[in-house]
């Protein structure tokens, strides 16, 4: 068996090995990482030849199987099915750190699988897959311009250093995280930083700032290691692939097009601008076959139709970048830092708990909010168990968004990621459990798109909410923001269209209040980011979340309850060892007082009973029900019981529940000669209860 190579690296407090040449040998590169008890197998392949594709044909699976915990799935088939939701979150960041890096053309399809064989509860993961993505990639032949990682840094301001700057903790443990106002996934290459993920409580920008270069900073260690990995283990890498020359044909249609296309992008209107860019590319195309003769070939023919297309596009970003950086002017006519025009509606939709339709520009989301029991919830499941969510929101979107025609399949990656980015932006405002027992379902749909459709989500999103009557902790909004640079001019673009986004060198969306920021993401193409551009940046998109909070809060009424048609919820605290009498044997008991009175009871470990009932169901009922079941006896108080026993000493009454009282001879009232008869109905006062819950009555109540 050969002998492994392993490197070790310390990051922040904590130690990760990585060791190659073993294990998955015949991948195009493999690593083995290892810190305390979790083991990440990551493993990289390519084909030999390169496919006719327009794009980097990059896959990347991540994933955690049950049994690096020892667990077997609770799905029916006992085994993994479809990623899920943290698996697929995680492919995404991976994805992000490492898709930059790849040589423009590079076309060989290209599969990158990270597993984590064996997964310690207290390690993070997600980080450490994508440093050992990183690593597979950087010791492979395929041309990467590594070295790159990920790390996860969490900021708690209750411990903050003499000179007011919060603790950063770079990969943290599970204990570290909790209430941590700061946690964020940062990735940086060989030029800076790559791709940030994250949320916070409302924090300030300038704490960010602080957080991404801590983060920055940590990883210089493991690219060092990374170096010395591949200067022992790493294959030749391949050169990376260089444009072909030009014909002619395609010189002259790249210079034939450069004026008409100027005169197109001048168009302000979105469908007209790409009506007017789509003719000029068909005269392009049709000049350029022209040339070709009547013996040309389908397969020259459709080359040359492709590259004259490229060519055009080059030619599109290089204008559209010019006309920003030497005009300071955009595709729709706004200047820099103009937001689009936002028009809001709340209460769109009659039966839903709570709805708003919100227009930013050509983006638009019609978002509902659903409010429902403990039931409603969701379980999660993972290598270490299930929990539940109490907060849930999704994001469709459908192909008519853009004007397009595509299949009809469940939500994809882009989905699942847009919906987790405006889910965090929305939890830190949300009510706890204790003061709203709801269940929160958000729905986003995209009915119309044009850049920062996530955005959209997280304002239609708190306004659904507040129009449900959820009492949020302050209006939270979110901007796509954008970034130009040439090396000598910056533009920062604030709300970005669909065009800018594609044509930008950054782009970063921020969600938050007027206080700070609940959430952040970032993908960055131009390298290093001076501090100075990434304050100029997030201050911009402060004063654009706070002038759309500004609109949003307009629209409200200053008065907001809880919608007339959203269950009505009331809670009880009963004692732990009262849970099973309100259950009962099979759960009878519950079910009962459920179908009897048409409302949802829900009940916790902790003694905690929710009721939900909707309109018309007989929330009352059931609370005094619950209350006869499950209550405690309180001394001074007369109950109506029922006689469960008669001795020669006493009669045993039962009040509720299993709690009974005893009342002894002496204690009957001055008119009765005999004890009350055996399932008779008293009334009678608790004198006492003392330290072993044994609870004396009498009869002699109090008068009139």
């Amino acid at each position: 068996m050969t002998s492994p190579i392993r490197e070790t690296v310390t990051v922040g407090a904590v130690e990760i090995s990585l060791e190659t040449g073993w294990i998955a040998p015949q991948a195009a590169g493999s690593v083995v990482l290892r810190q305390g008890e979790t083991v990440i197998l990551a493993a990289v392949s390519r084909d030999e030849s390169p496919r006719k594709l327009p794009f980097l044909p990059l896959t990347v699976e991540y994933r955690e199987p049950m049994a690096a915990a020892g667990r077997v799935p609770g799905s029916y088939l006992r085994r993994e099915a479809r990623p899920s939701d943290r698996e697929t979150l995680t492919s995404r960041l991976i994805d992000r750190t490492v898709r930059a890096l790849f040589p423009k053309l590079w076309r060989h399809e290209t599969q990158l699988f990270v597993t984590v064989m064996s997964h310690d509860a207290d390690s993070d993961a997600g980080a450490l897959g994508i440093i050992a993505a990183a690593a597979a990639l950087h010791i492979s032949d395929i041309p990467w311009d590594g070295p790159a990682g990920g790390v996860r840094v969490v900021g708690h301001g209750a411990s903050r250093g003499t000179g007011g700057e919060s603790a950063l903790i770079a990969l943290p443990t599970v204990a570290e995280r909790k209430g941590a106002e700061l946690d964020v996934i940062v990735s940086a290459g060989p030029g800076g930083l790559v791709m940030v993920e994250g949320d916070a409580s409302c924090l300030p920008e300038a704490r960010l700032v602080e957080a991404l270069e801590h983060a920055v900073t940590s990883l210089d260690p493991v690219f060092a290691t990374l170096d010395r990995l591949r200067a022992a283990a790493g294959k030749e890498k391949l050169p990376a692939p260089e444009a072909p020359a030009e014909p002619d044909a395609v010189a002259k249609a790249r210079a034939a097009v450069r004026a008409p296309l100027g005169e197109a992008l001048r168009e302000t209107d979105r469908t007209k601008r790409r009506a007017a860019i789509q003719a000029v590319e068909a005269t392009a195309v049709a000049d350029a076959r022209g040339g070709l003769g009547e013996d040309a070939d389908d397969d020259a023919a459709e080359a040359l139709e492709r590259a004259v297309k490229d060519a055009a596009r080059d030619v599109q970003h290089e204008l559209i970048r010019r006309m920003v950086l030497d005009e300071g002017r955009r595709l729709d006519g706004r200047s820099t830092d103009d937001v689009r025009e936002i028009t809001v509606e709340s209460g769109y939709l009659p039966k839903a708990h709570g709805s708003a339709v919100f227009t930013r520009g050509q983006t638009q989301a019609i978002v509902t909010a659903t409010l429902g029991g403990e039931r409603d919830g969701q379980d999660v499941e993972s290598p270490h168990g299930v929990t539940r969510s109490r907060f849930l929101l999704h994001y469709n979107f459908p192909p008519y968004s853009v004007g397009e025609v595509r299949p009809l399949r469940g939500p994809g990656r882009r989905e699942i990621g847009h919906g987790h980015l405006a889910r965090r932006a929305l939890l830190p405002v949300l009510p706890d459990k204790e003061s709203f027992p709801y269940v929160m379902r958000v729905v986003s749909d995209i009915t119309s798109s044009n850049g920062s459709s996530s955005m959209a989500s997280v304002c239609g999103g708190c306004l659904a909410l507040l129009d449900a009557g959820v009492p949020l902790a302050a209006t939270v909004a979110g901007v796509a923001m954008g970034l130009v640079h040439d090396g000598e001019k910056t533009a920062v673009l604030t709300d970005i269209l669909g065009d800018e986004d594609h044509h930008g060198d950054m782009d970063f969306k921020v969600a938050g209040t007027a206080a700070g920021i609940t959430a952040l993401q970032l993908d960055n193409k131009m390298g290093q980011v001076p501090r100075p551009l990434l304050e100029q940046a997030l201050e911009q998109a402060r004063r654009a979340r706070v002038h759309i909070i500004e609109r949003m809060e307009a629209s409200l009424p200053k008065e907001r309850k809880l919608s007339k048609n959203a269950p009505r919820a009331a809670t009880r605290k009963i004692r732990r060892n009262r849970i099973r009498d309100l259950i009962g044997a099979g759960g009878k008991v519950i079910q009962g007082i459920s179908r009897e009175t048409g409302v949802q009871i829900d009940v916790d470990d902790d003694g905690n009973v929710t009721v939900f009932a909707q309109a018309g169901a007989d929330m009352d009922e059931a609370l005094r029900r619950i209350d006869e079941v499950t209550g405690e006896p309180k001394v001074g108080v007369v109950y109506e019981g029922t006689v469960s026993g008669v001795k020669d000493f006493g009669t045993f009454v039962r009040l509720f529940g299993s709690v009974e009282g005893f009342l002894s001879r002496e204690e009957l009232a001055r008119d009765e000669q005999a004890p009350p008869r055996d399932r008779a109905k008293i009334k009678v006062l608790v004198r006492g209860v003392d330290e072993r819950g044994r609870v004396a009555l009498t009869r002699r109540l109090p008068q009139g």
